[in-house]
């Protein structure tokens, strides 16, 4: 273990933070999956990792997760520093792989039992942190059935359980929503922004851009190998600028509407464009008052009114040119 004498500079770690990711590096082959990437995650944060299929999201969880040896770059969880074998940071980690990593002929608590054995729970102990998550997951009332009989969302929600049995530092979740249905989703979400609350560190990976939106207190967006944005949604957002997009369908004259329009003060840009009046402006849905007010003075009546306020899934088409999946 480092001492604080002895840590390098670029990976001094403050008190707050339970992840610090330090110029990760990894390459298979010819290929590079994860390029220089650096990033820390705060006690109570929950931090999102998105990008396209291939981006190197999962690389970069199992480097942190000490399950692959980087090329180059180090982790430190908790001051600990992570290797393959380096038992002390990986008792930090609570680990949820995309994969259901479970018995199925076994009952959801014999699951957590042997699951929790490993982390070297015993007795009295185990006991209660066994009941302790099957409350958390919402899986209380299931406890005594095989884990075959579960839907695919309640082995999710178990799934994440045995991540929590030795109370973790940081719980790395990649992709735990994958296949479920809405239902089950929500209660994931639900489990995962109580997580943050209570106080545990959480590095989230999704292909939902409302899991993000709603959860992440924090998003980096990691493209070819390279974490190439990172901030809160509103510091993402404001890369793009903070105007809304809003488009008018009116009949009359489009065009001294765009004039009067132009006029607004707050309102940048307004041209005709395929039948329709659009306007770039600051908090867009403050001006529409203003901008009925000018259509009903030159006898324009305005259809509808469309506003598209920027947001984390523009950011991510504008930096990786990729949609993440719906």
């Amino acid at each position: 273990m480092y001492s604080v004498e002895t840590v390098p500079a670029h990976l001094e770690q403050t008190a707050a933070q339970v992840l610090v990711a330090s110029h990760l590096g990894k390459r298979f082959g010819e290929r590079v999956a994860v390029d220089d990437v650096s990033f820390a995650v705060a006690a109570g944060e929950t931090y999102g990792l998105l990008g396209p299929n291939g981006a190197g999201k999962t690389t970069t969880i199992r480097l942190i997760c000490g399950l692959l040896r980087p090329d180059a770059g180090q982790t430190l969880i908790a001051g600990q520093p992570v290797s393959t074998t380096a038992t002390a940071a990986k008792s930090c980690i609570g680990y949820v792989p995309q994969e259901i990593a479970l018995y199925p002929d076994l009952t959801a608590r014999e699951n957590l039992r042997f699951f929790g054995r490993l982390y070297g729970l015993h007795g009295k102990a185990l006991n209660h942190r066994v009941g302790k998550v099957l409350e958390l997951i919402g899986l209380s009332e299931r406890g005594r059935d095989r884990v075959e009989s579960f839907s695919g969302g309640m082995k999710r929600r178990l799934n994440i359980g045995a991540g929590l049995l030795h109370e973790p530092t940081l719980l790395v979740l990649d992709e735990p929503t994958v296949g479920v249905d809405p239902q089950s989703r929500h209660a994931v979400m639900e489990s995962v922004r109580s997580f943050g609350a209570a106080g545990m560190a959480v590095l989230y990976t999704t292909h939902y851009m409302e899991e993000a939106e709603r959860l992440c207190d924090r998003v980096g967006i990691i493209d070819h190998g390279r974490l190439v944005a990172e901030g809160t949604r509103r510091e993402l957002v404001a890369q793009l600028g903070e105007h809304d997009h809003i488009q008018l369908t009116a009949t009359g004259d489009l065009a001294a509407l765009a004039d009067r329009c132009r006029a607004i003060e707050g309102i940048d840009r307004a041209d005709v464009k395929d039948g329709q009046v659009q306007l770039l402006a600051v908090e867009g849905r403050r001006l529409l008052p203003a901008v009925l007010e000018a259509a009903e003075r030159i006898g324009t009546t305005v259809r509808s009114v469309e506003v598209a306020e920027p947001d984390l899934e523009a950011v991510f088409l504008h930096l990786t040119g990729t949609a993440l999946r719906e």
